[in-house]
């Protein structure tokens, strides 16, 4: 093994590892990578420079862009009360087929985050039996077609920097729709009895903790527990006291209450009037001066600034016009001061929001706003019409062939932009630029792994146990290792790794890199058991108050039928030879 193949061995376990860990941005971590080669000259900095013009690239980002417009529209939004009445299985199956159909064409993390308020807030059916299906379809929707989900337009870009020929919109359909298909009758059969009906939204007590803290002149101070009434308000349960550095938790009824002390309560957040009625103890809102009548729901969208950042270090007062009184991880008991909570992307919090909330630009970035309409849809519900049947229609006009769709989609942002459908403050906002730096990056990561021969070091040491089984073995192994990934890190990282491999595989193999290529494409959207692999799955979990048993236990059979359909079906459309 060369000094090179060793160097680019070490750096990709640090990057597997770190991605893993999730500490760090995976943009930074592939663009360090990227430029650690750049730096050691594993690739000349014309091949680099010349990632950021891929076709593929620019594609994803007209694409993203155009979805900040088709997002606004409120369609499947108001369709979601339609969808759901009426029994369980027949509800789950017209949700489960408009958010497919809704996703192949549109952005999945736009689709999940449009009905994960109507579907919390229907009276029909408990919404814990609703998000996680739902935001399963809209990953299966993904892919259907190559617009599906970004990962299919980062693979694409991968095989445009290869100079082979690029997937075209329906490719996937064939083996999309056979996996899309058998794994909907998985969940039409088992998830009646998978998923247990929580009780009515009004009856739920939630898992929000919120604090109060006892000012200088309360009346409580010196009074124990029980004594002032603490233990008994119904609705809310004192859960621990914070004092100074310590947490005393459980509260016994005799314990003293001191002055500075932060209570910590859990239970229905809509009743902290309760707390209203004991002089000297102040919200955590109240400290912002905010109206305490005017609570939002929200959930910590991917890619917000706000991840990994304790509520104190973020002020929330300025940048949002709006203050924290409630922090939830899913079913999992959070403990300590609010203002200490490091947040991470799926928490929902309720915030106590002032007049201006409505009108900041950060919020989609931050925000999934799960409480209320989305601020930011059309108004005007023709405005969204018009952008979906523009998009359509360049859909339709590239699938005949009549325009080239890059064109296509820069031409109908044009008019976006012209009719004042978009404006060009939003797009600027909006630029995925992690997901443009990952892409670029791992174009030179995938160079370099060819060029270096780690690659086919990689494909040799993978196809070490599948030799006797032939192709699928190796097809199998793949779509194995690429699943495994994208449970562990995002579907995106997962995918721009395994594209070499799948590369040095087929060059072992003397077969059409395509199968396996397919492979990683589809492998890389088989995220269901855990909350972590992909976005929309952290965005339904507190809001459905899932657990990492309740991935588990629904989302291993999607998997595991996803996998054997994919098996069967790839090499198929996309024969070895």
């Amino acid at each position: 093994m060369t000094l090179a193949q060793i160097i680019v061995f070490a750096s990709l376990a640090w990057l597997i590892v770190e991605l893993i860990r999730d500490k760090r941005s995976p943009g930074a971590l592939f663009a360090g990578v990227a430029f650690l080669y750049l730096m050691l000259d594993y690739i000349s900095m014309k091949d680099a420079l010349r990632q950021f013009t891929n076709n593929g690239l620019i594609t994803v980002v007209v694409l993203l862009l155009l979805t900040i417009v088709l997002d606004k529209s409120r369609m499947l939004e108001l369709m979601a009360d339609k969808l759901v009445r009426g029994p369980y299985r027949w509800a789950l199956i017209k949700l489960y087929g408009a958010t497919a159909l809704y996703s192949a064409f549109l952005n999945n993390t736009a689709v999940v985050a449009s009905l994960i308020g109507p579907l919390k807030g229907n009276r029909e059916h408990s919404a814990s039996r609703l998000l996680m299906p739902m935001c399963f379809a809209a990953s299966l929707g993904g892919i259907l077609t190559l617009v599906g989900t970004s990962t299919n337009l980062l693979v694409n870009s991968l095989l445009a920097g290869r100079k082979m020929p690029e997937l075209q919109l329906f490719d996937l359909f064939p083996v999309g729709i056979l996996i899309v298909l058998a794994c909907g009758a998985v969940m039409v059969l088992l998830y009646p009895r998978l998923l247990k009906a929580q009780p009515p939204a009004e009856e739920a007590v939630s898992d929000y903790f919120l604090e109060a803290h006892v000012q200088p002149d309360c009346p409580l101070i010196g009074k124990t527990i029980e004594e002032v009434g603490l233990r008994n308000l119904g609705h809310l349960f004192l859960t621990e006291v914070v004092r100074g550095d310590y947490v005393i938790a459980p509260v016994e009824p005799d314990r003293f209450v001191n002055a500075g002390d932060i209570l910590v309560f859990s239970g229905d957040v809509t009743r902290v009037d309760l707390l209203a009625r004991f002089a000297g103890l102040k919200i955590h809102a109240h400290h912002d001066e905010l109206p305490m009548d005017n609570l939002v729901e929200v959930v910590i969208a991917a890619g917000s600034s706000l991840a990994r950042r304790t509520i104190r270090e973020v002020d929330f007062r300025s940048h949002f016009d709006a203050a924290v009184i409630a922090v939830r991880r899913g079913a999992q008991r959070l403990g300590g001061s609010i203002g200490n909570t490091r947040l991470e992307v799926g928490d929902a919090l309720v915030l106590v929001v002032g007049q201006d909330f409505e009108k900041r630009n950060n919020l989609s970035r931050n925000f999934v706003i799960v409480s209320r309409r989305e601020v930011q849809k059309f108004v005007n519900p023709r405005k969204g019409l018009y952008s979906m049947l523009g998009f359509i229609a360049v859909i339709a006009l590239s699938a005949f062939e009549v325009v080239d769709f890059l064109k296509g989609m820069m031409l109908l942002l044009a008019i976006f932009l012209a009719t004042g459908l978009a404006r060009v403050a939003d797009l600027r906002r909006n630029v995925p630029w992690e997901l443009i730096m990952i892409i670029a990056s791992s174009l030179v990561i995938s160079e370099v792994m060819i060029n270096t021969g780690v690659a086919k070091l990689m494909a040799s040491g993978l196809l070490g146990g599948a030799e006797q089984f032939g192709p699928y073995g190796a097809l199998a192994i793949l779509l194995l290792v690429t699943w495994i990934l994208t449970e562990l890190m995002s579907n995106n990282a997962a995918a721009a790794l395994a594209f070499p491999v799948a590369l040095g595989v087929a060059d072992q193999l003397g077969l059409s890199p395509m199968p396996f290529i397919m492979a990683v494409l589809y492998g890389a959207s088989c995220s269901f058991i855990t909350p972590y692999g992909y976005q929309t799955n952290l965005m339904i979990q507190a809001p459905g108050r899932y657990t990492l048993g309740d991935f588990v236990r629904t989302g291993l059979p999607i998997a595991l039928v996803f996998n054997a359909v994919a098996l069967v079906a790839i090499p198929v459309f996309f024969p070895f030879r």
